[in-house]
């Protein structure tokens, strides 16, 4: 889509996704296995303000900040690594934030598990494997984009046969907490913890808007960047490194959630355009919206029973995935 951006388009893309994030909100605090009265809230009713400041509230807001964060690293990583099917998890951020929560839900005594030590371990798992894919995606001392895509995948590869070897020798207990874990979903967090994931999803997400005009520019190439001003290396090495401090933070906190970053940037482009300065804030609140919506969907469909989120995500991602694999397929000619 080549229309140029103008100021009336731009803050017509923002207004819409932003609205459909607030909707979304509100209809995520309303829905649930308990229906929340706002009515009775208003007036100081304890149940109702129990189940909607303890309980609704933070998990809410905690889906949209994680739909946000994967969202905005998705529609990011597309042109940086020009590959349409780009998302966070390929990077092998969400490889080693699983391997390092894995190891800590089977291996930590419990009295750690209780004290919420396994997202700072899961976080600290992400930042060694972001460093590692980083620097063995370099070759000749540059980064290359097709090399980093294998290394990510590969390490993915490698995350999954540990887990799956490490979740064969756990007890029962641990085996289930590392099942549900690894489904993805989303807990209902302190708030304190909430404002620190909002804090570094803030931080990495207004390094990747600085980033838009340079991010049109590489999708065009690497030498056509250069020529109009943009050091494609430098522009990689931050958008990478921002990208692994969103996506450490969400998954050290809600496990693996997939196709987030592929599903929203794609229909969000299809809509708005491809200019990265209305794509990645309106991927921002578009992200926030769709996860906050299938969270609400796997608290309500089979309520009292609660699904992983991470499956209604992968249900209504892998369709997309097919389609744009198929799409691509084609217009190379059926060459895979």
């Amino acid at each position: 889509m080549a229309t140029r951006l103008t100021a009336r388009r731009f803050a017509a893309g923002l207004a819409a996704t932003a609205a459909a994030a607030l909707l979304a909100i509100v209809a995520g605090l309303a829905l649930g296995s308990v229906p929340v009265d706002f009515a009775a809230v208003l007036a100081g009713d304890p149940g109702a303000r129990t189940i909607f400041v303890d309980l609704r509230l933070p998990r809410v807001l905690l889906a949209a900040i994680v739909g946000a964060a994967l969202a905005v690293s998705g529609a990011a990583l597309q042109p940086t690594l020009r590959n349409p099917l780009a998302s966070p998890e390929i990077i092998g951020v969400s490889g080693g934030a699983a391997i390092a929560a894995v190891l800590g839900l089977a291996f930590l005594p419990a009295g750690a598990l209780a004290s919420g030590l396994v997202p700072v371990v899961a976080f600290a798992g992400a930042t060694a494997s972001s460093l590692l894919v980083f620097q063995l995606a370099h070759v000749r001392g540059r980064l290359d984009p097709y090399t980093q895509v294998l290394v990510g995948v590969t390490f993915n590869t490698f995350a999954a046969a540990l887990i799956l070897l490490v979740h064969a020798l756990v007890d029962l207990r641990r085996s289930h907490s590392i099942v549900f874990w690894m489904m993805g979903g989303i807990a209902i967090e302190p708030y304190p913890v909430v404002a620190l994931a909002a804090l570094l999803v803030g931080a990495a997400t207004a390094v990747l808007l600085r980033e838009a005009r340079s991010l049109d520019l590489l999708a065009l190439g690497d030498e056509q960047a250069r020529a109009l001003g943009a050091d494609a290396d430098a522009v990689r090495r931050r958008v990478f490194l921002a990208s692994s401090m969103l996506v450490g933070a969400v998954v050290s906190l809600c496990g693996i959630i997939t196709f987030v970053g592929l599903v929203v940037p794609h229909v969000l482009r299809r809509l708005l355009g491809s200019d990265n300065r209305l794509l990645l804030p309106a991927s921002f609140f578009g992200g926030a919206a769709f996860l906050v919506a299938c969270d609400a969907i796997a608290r309500w469909v089979a309520a009292p029973a609660e699904l992983p989120v991470g499956a209604i995500t992968a249900l209504a991602g892998a369709p997309f995935f097919i389609h744009l694999l198929r799409r691509g397929r084609e217009a190379r000619g059926g060459l895979l």
